[in-house]
């Protein structure tokens, strides 16, 4: 029994190490292929196969990853009492991470992978949605758009932010907060005010 047990967990091990190096892989080259990803893992191509029998199963379970982490955010961010745009901070700055790591996926889903990581994202763009109507309900944030597709325009900047500060460090979660929030109709001193001495 141990010795099955060993073997579940080493393959597990390999298994979540392809993941996180397929992560960085992609997200220095989104066309990236699985002989890339297997030789970045230091494991042959037959290995990544056998864990995920297709680019596509890949890129599935990478997003099935990044919705886990996302929606147990979102889900803790709007069950609190704050202001949807106080919220929208908190979201951010824990978010911010989570964004950097898997960056990628918003590339990847205006690419041929597009509606499969759509259908997967769909939980999040649900919350980020309940968030955004919630503030229009209370007038924190603008009402130009539908909540669904303001909450879009204003989590691709945050991406936006993420990718352009892995490649330049110029700009960071305070940048991607601040202009989120200006994306989302908040006045630019609230959002200063909001935001405080975050980093």
């Amino acid at each position: 029994m141990p010795a099955e047990s060993s073997r579940v967990r080493s393959t597990n091990e390999t298994r979540d190490r392809i993941l996180d190096v397929a992560l960085t892989v992609l997200g220095d080259n989104p066309d990236a292929g699985m002989g890339d990803i297997a030789s970045a893992a230091g494991v042959v191509r037959r290995t990544v196969y056998g864990h995920f029998p297709s680019r596509l199963d890949l890129i599935r379970t990478l997003t099935q990853r990044a919705v886990t982490e996302m929606t147990a955010v979102l889900t803790e961010v709007n069950a609190s009492d704050a202001e949807a745009d106080a919220a929208w901070v908190e979201f951010v700055a824990r978010i911010w991470p989570v964004a950097h790591r898997y960056r990628v996926l918003l590339a990847l889903r205006r690419g041929e992978y597009g509606e499969a990581i759509h259908g997967l994202l769909g939980p999040v763009d649900e919350l980020l949605a309940d968030l955004v109507k919630r503030g229009q309900d209370s007038d924190v944030f603008a009402q130009h758009l539908p909540a669904r597709l303001l909450s879009q325009v204003a989590y691709g900047v945050v991406f936006a932010i993420a990718d352009n500060d892995l490649s330049h460090g110029t700009h960071g979660a305070r940048a991607a907060t601040i202009t989120s929030l200006l994306m989302l109709g908040v006045p630019e001193r609230r959002a200063i005010t909001l935001v405080g001495d975050r980093p």
